[in-house]
């Protein structure tokens, strides 16, 4: 059972880490793929990093607050890398991520 202090938290991570996995596979698709290789290297970083602080927080983890800090470095680094670029998938990632690191930003405070 997802524990209900951090539901909006594990929320905003699982989103964050779809739609960095999203930018990650259109990423590769891209005609210039050189111009993405930092943003497809934090797409898979910050995916990583969200899908185990989601994990982490539903066991209900005693190092919440050092967790969510560096999940929202990630997304912090994820979402200036991703707004370099116009692609759509790498805007939308970039709100995700803003998203996320604010979201765990908050949690970590409260934690």
């Amino acid at each position: 059972m997802i524990q209900e202090k951090y539901r909006e938290t594990i929320e905003a991570c699982l989103e964050c880490m779809n739609a960095c996995n999203y930018c990650y596979v259109s990423s590769l698709k891209e005609y210039e793929l050189a111009m993405l290789r930092e943003c497809i290297r934090f797409d898979r970083e910050c995916a990583d990093i969200c899908a185990f602080t989601a994990e982490a927080l539903s066991r209900n983890t005693p190092f919440a607050a050092e967790i969510c800090e560096l999940c929202a470095k990630a997304c912090d680094a994820c979402a200036e890398e991703c707004e370099k670029h116009e692609h759509d998938h790498c805007k939308d990632c970039a709100a995700a991520c803003r998203r996320c690191a604010e979201i765990c930003r908050k949690m970590k405070g409260a934690a």
